[in-house]
């Protein structure tokens, strides 16, 4: 049998071919980054992994510039912090996720307003945690005095104001401002971190934490209220009706119930952990809680963009779902697994103690994150509905769930209890409103009057 000069050439590598796929995804790229829904989740995301690179960072320069109990206690210290900030801040989040895209003229009033009650309450909030220091353990001692109380209201006051101005830019689909905030906070805050180190060995931690994040307040807001506050306002559509106190009202009456229940697992949980065990444990425990909540936020990244394209074109939400639920996946499913895998050599990093008490929470973290992507989806499609008391049903319901299988848990699994009740739960609650997420996934909804969307439409989307 005759052979050809072309039967004889060993097999290659089809270049065209592999280029051709580059070439596909990057149109697709570049298409994703000309909507509006995946240009303000991938710019969240971006921020996310710049945090995550600048977190491990300043906590690594934190693990070795000061003691383990030191650290410990700071981290205990900034948990409380961001619990009193979150307090208000966080049910607000989803609110002005919800409201900015449509709020026209009065976006201004509703940021201000919001920043305004958040900071408030949480100082109030604050101000009694104070008052009963005795029973937070020894990691809280040091909030004792008037100087140390009132330093700590005001990083309340900072971290309220600094909570909300991210999803503010999100909501005026500006997002892709927030990874150039974090970048400039984060490299702050790491200079100024050494610059204490030697000066303030017991506190300089907290205080590099906060010093920064006042100071990147004055550019954001200047930018935020006089640039783009205006022009939203001016790009409004023209009859766009902007939202009522009494419908934002409503909304949060529905909303803050599940966001509070969400705050006491990302942060009273925390909180309560660190006044039962020492600063030297608790520094183990929060670096691998820290390291798990940094994935778990890019699913919450996606979903916030979700609401906010939801809002704006509720005939496309369905549609975003599916692509929101995709690219989710397609980005946290190879996170995850490489944390899984490599969670005793991230620890180790900052120590032979973090390895060896941390990687078991940061695996089950890891792993928790996935069933967590569906709840995001399907909270933020509720929320893009104003579907409240399915909101509050699902929250509420996560957080019970969450604090008392690691509550009960504590006194035999130490540390590693949250990560149990983690992904226990929200494995369970991902079976129970898989089905209301199916709905949403294969059913386009075409916009309708406020006057055809009721209540009871609720209770069946949360079923």
């Amino acid at each position: 049998m005759k052979t050809t000069v072309a039967d004889e050439r060993p097999e290659q590598p089809d270049a065209d071919e592999a280029a051709g796929r580059l070439a596909v995804l990057w149109r697709r790229l570049l298409r994703d980054l000309r909507n509006p829904l995946f240009l303000n989740g991938y710019a969240l995301m971006a921020n996310t992994g710049v945090t995550a690179v600048l977190g491990m960072g300043y906590w690594l320069l934190a693990a070795r510039l000061y003691s383990p109990e030191d650290f410990g206690r700071s981290q205990a210290l900034i948990t409380a912090m961001r619990l009193f900030a979150g307090l208000i801040a966080l049910g607000l989040t989803g609110a002005l996720a919800r409201f900015i895209p449509v709020a026209g003229k009065r976006t201004g009033a509703l940021i201000s307003g919001g920043y305004l009650v958040a900071t408030l309450t949480a100082v109030v909030a604050a101000g009694g945690f104070l008052l009963t220091l005795p029973f937070w353990g020894a990691n809280y001692a040091t909030l004792a005095g008037t100087g140390p109380g009132l330093f700590f209201l005001a990083s309340v006051a900072i971290w309220s104001v600094f909570t909300l101005q991210d999803v503010t830019l999100a909501g005026m689909r500006k997002a892709v401002w927030v990874p150039v905030n974090s970048l400039c906070f984060g490299l702050v805050k790491m200079g100024l971190l050494v610059a204490l180190a030697g000066a303030l060995p017991d506190d300089g931690i907290y205080v590099s934490w906060i010093v920064p994040t006042a100071l990147a307040l004055i550019p954001i807001n200047l930018f935020i209220f006089c640039v783009l506050v205006p022009r939203h306002a001016k790009l409004a559509p023209a009859g766009s009706r902007p939202p009522r106190p009494r419908e934002i009202g409503r909304f949060l009456a529905g909303d803050y119930p599940g966001a509070f229940s969400i705050l006491a697992i990302v942060y009273f949980l925390p909180v309560y952990v660190a006044s039962r065990v020492s600063g030297e444990m608790f520094g183990y425990f929060a670096m691998a809680q820290t390291l798990g909540a940094m994935i778990e936020l890019l699913a919450i990244n996606m979903a916030t963009s979700l609401t906010v394209a939801g809002s704006a074109d509720r005939s496309q939400l369905a549609a975003n779902c599916r692509q929101a639920l995709r690219r989710s996946y397609l980005i946290i499913g190879p996170v995850s697994l490489v944390t899984v895998v490599a969670a005793p050599l991230i620890l180790s990093v900052f120590g032979p103690g973090f390895s060896e008490h941390g990687t078991p929470l940061l695996r089950l973290m890891a792993l928790a994150v996935l069933p967590r992507v569906l709840i995001e989806i399907y909270l933020s499609a509720l929320r893009a509905r104003s579907r409240a008391r399915g909101l509050a049903l699902v929250q509420i319901g996560l957080a019970v769930l969450v604090l008392s299988s690691s509550l009960i848990l504590l006194p035999v699994a130490g540390i590693t209890s949250v990560g149990y009740g983690m992904l226990f739960s929200e494995l369970l609650v991902a079976l129970l409103i898989f089905g209301g997420l199916r709905k949403i996934l294969q059913h386009a909804e075409t916009p309708q009057p406020a006057s055809a969307r009721e209540a009871p439409e609720a209770a069946s989307w949360s079923s």
